[in-house]
């Protein structure tokens, strides 16, 4: 059974900072991109981040400068360390795995940005 588990969100005021953390298990075969995509009531599921199995990272132009996505292929997991977080960042955020043999999702884990 696959499972993508994600910890690490909560709440912070602006300017703070949260680090999130997805663990896939489950999957068979090998992991192509990991990735976070993120979604704020009333608005479309939007990408944040994304990793290759090579270690390529792109962002959305929102986050450049203020988030870094990592990952650790032995562990299958992938995190995100978010910097400088704004109140448009509060969102509930989302792991994504494209495997070989399948494109799996997280339950989501909640972000929360005061002003």
């Amino acid at each position: 059974q696959v499972q993508l588990v994600e910890s690490g969100g909560g709440s912070v005021q602006a300017g703070g900072s949260l680090r999130l953390s997805c663990t896939a298990s489950g999957i068979i075969g090998p992991i192509n991109a990991m990735a976070w995509y993120r979604q704020a009531p009333g608005k479309q599921r939007e990408l944040v981040a994304t990793i290759s199995s090579g270690g390529n990272t792109n962002y959305a132009n929102s986050v450049k400068g203020r988030f870094t996505i990592s990952r650790d292929g032995a562990k299958r997991t992938v995190d995100l360390q978010m910097n400088s977080l704004e109140p448009e960042d509060a969102a509930l955020y989302y792991c994504n795995v494209v495997a070989w043999l399948g494109n799996y999702w997280g339950q989501g884990t909640q972000v929360t940005v005061s002003s």
